[in-house]
């Protein structure tokens, strides 16, 4: 009963995800197609909706689900009884003569004994129960995936719109050291500094813009479209990760690759028992009629078969090779435990520091990076410092600002690998962080 609940829930499971798969269009598709009204109406790509479409999309994903089928498929050939056989034979020399034509006929079935049936069906039910395992690792890793493409795609987004607002920056910088030169405050340099910058800012330009359409070719690959297809823009903000309650225990439990080893390691442990089992005979029943007899009484026969495993080689043979197999995924589940732990411990650590990093650009270094871009403005204008003061704060505070943004995109990656860590699915756990 245990083992048909559990096959149950697999085929659940599987039907679920196979609807998921085939439900229509998502949010990300071609206009003209249902589900575009995001992309038309200018709303920015939520990153829970871009990993559900991955999700949806990803032929990888799909090979996995039709794995799963294919598992769920062998256990219902599992334990199943032979076919019948039926033998017809005649005397191919009473055809034509004085007496009555000689035929027979009879009809046989091979019973397996006690127990093997089932524990066939246990195997390949493990089996089966592994394949959904493997399946769900396959889909956190690709959601893990379109995180970090997703938070590559918002630093790309926020790059440009930094440097877009730096360019109009110095072009403001470079109109005041060409009024700062007709007043006679300042020299030819400034200006041709400024233009020089300038020039670098919008070579920056083309250089950001070429990155993000590589970022957007790969987020394409994922969702199985064009390389050049579009995508709505990432949202201006990400949202800083709460912090996660702990949870280390409960990740053993919760990684579907460690419950892929232990399932195997009890398909293996069901493998070795059916071989232990071929040391019991098999029984054929049969029943035969045959014209041939001249006494009708004889004329109908019923009989009882068996072999004898008088040979074991193969059956201890299987029985070691199950037995070693199972060893090895219990060896295996072991490692993979040890490794989750370590895991979680780092990936932990790394959102505890991401996080406090990300505190210390919007609490000090941003206000004083801005804070220097006006105290040198209003120096220059007072004739207090020269105008490539006044540059050096403006390319530090484009760096500062670059940094943030990449420093909130690690924060938001550091949190997907604690999910991943933790046998969630990156970026759809907690859809309350956009």
């Amino acid at each position: 009963m245990i083992r048909l609940r559990s096959l149950w829930v697999v085929s659940l499971f599987l039907a679920s995800h196979a609807a998921r798969a085939t439900d229509g269009t998502g949010p990300l598709d071609p206009p003209g197609q249902a589900g575009n009204e995001g992309a038309a109406s200018g709303a920015p790509l939520g990153r829970a909706a871009f990993v559900r479409e991955v999700l949806r999309q990803n032929p990888t994903l799909e090979s996995a689900r039709q794995g799963v089928r294919a598992a769920l498929a062998r256990v219902r050939a599992a334990g199943v009884l032979d076919d019948p056989m039926v033998d017809v034979g005649v005397a191919p020399l009473s055809i034509g003569s004085q007496a009555r034509v000689g035929w027979e006929v009879g009809v046989s079935e091979r019973l397996p004994w006690f127990g093997k049936r089932a524990l066939e069906t246990a195997a390949e039910s493990a089996d089966a129960e592994a394949a959904k395992s493997d399946y769900e690792a396959t889909e956190r890793d690709l959601a893990l995936s379109a995180v970090v493409l997703y938070d590559q795609y918002f630093v790309a987004a926020r790059s440009i719109d930094i440097n877009e607002a730096h360019i109009e920056l110095l072009r403001t910088l470079k109109a005041s050291a060409v009024a700062g030169l007709e007043a006679g405050r300042a020299s030819l340099q400034d200006p041709l500094a400024a233009e020089v910058e300038l020039t670098h800012r919008e070579h920056d330009a083309i250089r950001l813009a070429s990155e993000r359409d590589v970022v957007i070719a790969q987020m394409n690959e994922l969702l199985h479209r064009e390389p050049d297809a579009p995508l709505p823009a990432p949202p201006r903000e990400l949202v800083l990760p709460e912090a996660s309650p702990d949870r280390g225990g409960d990740a053993l439990s919760s990684r579907p690759e460690i419950a892929a080893l232990r399932r195997r390691a009890r398909a293996e442990r069901a493998r070795a028992d059916r071989a232990a089992r071929d040391a019991f005979p098999d029984f054929t029943v049969s029943t035969s009629y045959s014209s041939m007899w001249d006494m009708p009484e004889h004329r109908w026969t019923v009989g009882l078969g068996f072999n004898l495993p008088v040979f074991s080689g193969r059956r201890a043979g299987a029985r070691d090779e199950a037995f070693a197999m199972q060893a090895k995924y219990d060896s295996d589940a072991a490692r993979a435990e040890a490794a989750v732990k370590t895991e979680v411990f780092v990936a932990k650590r790394s959102v505890e520091q991401s996080r406090h990093v990300v505190r210390l650009f919007e609490e000090r270094l941003l206000p004083v990076a801005r804070d220097q871009v006006d105290a040198a403005r209003a120096g220059f204008i007072a004739s207090r410092n020269p105008f490539n003061v006044v540059l050096e704060a403006e390319q530090n505070l484009r760096n500062v600002e670059l940094e943030y943004q990449m420093a909130r995109a690690e924060c938001d990656r550091h949190q997907g690998e604690l999910d991943r860590a933790l046998g969630r699915i990156p970026g759809l756990e907690g859809e309350a962080r956009r």
